[in-house]
């Protein structure tokens, strides 16, 4: 079987974002969608199952659709979302959540476009938006390689993104490790689907 059949067969098995799983129209690249992708990027750089990260997200995409809805709640409102969702560790998540919905008003204006602009400016855009989101409360190396991997979909000056976990498992699939070869095996608007396929996979296991 060819790399591009390999591929093609992780894409019909898994080819769905995790940001599509939960709802949440990343491709529109609207302040609301790219504050519910930051949530779920939290969300799932947890040692937790993406399924419970995934759920949680969406009743606080519900709550909170933007993040002058979630700066304006109170922490037991936070709190009952995430209890909603079966998210463990609620108390210190809803507390970092609202210091990250703080964090995206008073840097950002609560318009993630405006990291996008910033680290546009770099001269390696993708490195200089992986600092500046790890700026957030509870945004580390992992939730950001998540926001990274998915918004693509929206800011395709990122495309080819993959991360660690995707290039660990494409290795293990016998796919290119390079981000630009492994990309050429899909269509342009498959490559943040492919990645989040290899994730699934290398999750499976």
């Amino acid at each position: 079987m060819s790399q591009a059949d390999r591929a093609a067969r992780l894409l019909a098995q898994d080819g769905r974002t995790f940001a599509e799983e939960a709802g949440v129209p990343v491709a529109k690249g609207t302040p609301s969608a790219l504050w519910q992708l930051l949530l779920l990027s939290h969300l799932l750089s947890s040692r937790i199952s993406a399924e419970l990260g995934v759920r949680a997200a969406r009743e606080l995409r519900r709550a909170f659709p933007t993040a002058e809805r979630l700066a304006g709640a109170s922490h037991d409102d936070v709190h009952a979302a995430l209890d909603r969702g079966d998210y463990l560790r609620k108390h210190r998540t809803a507390t970092m959540l609202r210091d990250t919905a703080a964090h995206c008003l008073e840097r950002w204006e609560g318009d993630l476009r405006r990291l996008r602009a910033e680290a546009g400016e770099a001269d390696d855009p993708a490195a200089e938006a992986d600092a500046l989101l790890q700026e957030f409360s509870g945004i580390g190396p992992v939730g950001a390689e998540v926001f990274l991997r998915e918004v693509q979909v929206a800011w395709p000056e990122l495309r080819p993104y993959a991360g660690s976990r995707a290039l660990a498992q494409a290795r293990a699939a016998r796919l290119p490790t390079d981000p630009a070869r492994l990309a050429a095996l899909v269509d342009e608007d498959d490559v943040a689907r492919l990645m989040a396929a290899l994730v699934r996979r290398g999750l499976s296991r």
